[in-house]
Formats: C-alpha cells, sequence, structure tokens
C-alpha cells in the first residue's frame, strides 16, 4: 500500500497532463457568434461525431474517469 501511496501523485499528474492536451485538441464548433444568436439555426452547433474526432472524445471521457478514481484513490488511501 505504500507503494502505491508514492505512486499515485505522478499518476495523477500524467493523467491530468493527457486530460488537458485532450481536450484542447477537440475542435469547437460553436463561436462566439452563436452564443449570442448569430445562427439562425438552432442546431449549428450540434454534429455527429466520426472517426478521430469520436475516439478522442471517448478517450477524453476515459481519462477524465481515471482521473476522478485516482482522486479519490489519494482521499481515501492516506
Amino acid at each position: 500500500m505504500t507503494s502505491l501511496t508514492a505512486l499515485l501523485p505522478y499518476i495523477q499528474i500524467a493523467l491530468s497532463v493527457l486530460l488537458v492536451a485532450a481536450i484542447l485538441i477537440q475542435k469547437s464548433q460553436a463561436g462566439v457568434g452563436g452564443s449570442f444568436g448569430g445562427n439562425d439555426n438552432f442546431s449549428a452547433g450540434f454534429h455527429t461525431r466520426r472517426g478521430f474526432e469520436k475516439n478522442l472524445f471517448y478517450f477524453t471521457i476515459a481519462i477524465a474517469i481515471l482521473f476522478v478514481i485516482s482522486a479519490l484513490l489519494i482521499l481515501f488511501v492516506k
């Protein structure tokens, strides 16, 4: 258990870097004009994810879940 306690902060740092990178890689379809009603089409911000974008979306969700699990482990192990 001691090695896990020593290793968890490094795991969480790696997961946080991966999570930030995965979020920043994703492109945003909604511009500033869309948030102020510049678009007449209400569904313009919604689109179907395909290919790499879909895989990156699922990867981001998985990394976020692992990050939360590691944070809870740090909380309960100490």
